[in-house]
């Protein structure tokens, strides 16, 4: 009988369904949030303010970030380790693939739209008259690796971002 007990505690542990935290954030609530500078998977280039929402995107699981991203950023080509998707909030996020960032190369995207980071897909972005608020989901552990040397007074000369 304890045998038969302890089978069926093991075969219904490994059916039980991962802890998640509920989290509701109201706009306010997530306003009032801690922003920091450079995080782990962000562009690191100044000016741009980091949230993490949920989980933690130095670890292994789910995470999601908010970028507030000023007006006249932009962002060098870079790629993630980890496959991401993304939704903006607000502005335009002018977005493009490819290990170059061009011009002509952009996207924009306004308020509501999505997009994907795939895991080793180089990509850029940049704000132009107006700021943007971005929500990125990811699985981490995450990164961001640089490809290009940005022509960006904000970014070192190895196309790294100034730590803020």
């Amino acid at each position: 009988m304890l045998g038969l007990s302890l089978a069926l505690t093991a075969t219904s542990s490994a059916f039980a369904a991962p802890q998640v935290s509920e989290i509701r954030l109201t706009p306010l609530e997530i306003a009032a949030m801690a922003k920091g500078g450079a995080g782990v998977g962000t562009s690191g280039v100044t000016g741009i303010q980091t949230t993490t929402l949920y989980g933690d995107p130095a670890v292994t699981g789910p995470y999601t970030i908010a970028l507030r991203v000023p007006a006249n950023t932009r962002i060098a080509a870079h790629f993630h380790r980890d496959q991401r998707s993304a939704v903006v909030v607000s502005g335009t996020w002018y977005f493009g693939y490819g290990i170059k960032a061009e011009e002509a190369a952009v996207k924009p995207l306004g308020s509501g739209s999505f997009y994907t980071e795939p895991a080793g897909a180089p990509h850029f972005a940049l704000t132009r008259n107006e700021p943007a608020v971005i929500y990125i989901s990811g699985i981490g552990p995450t990164d961001t690796q640089y490809i290009e040397v940005a022509s960006d007074p904000r970014t070192s000369a190895a196309g790294r971002p100034i730590a803020n």
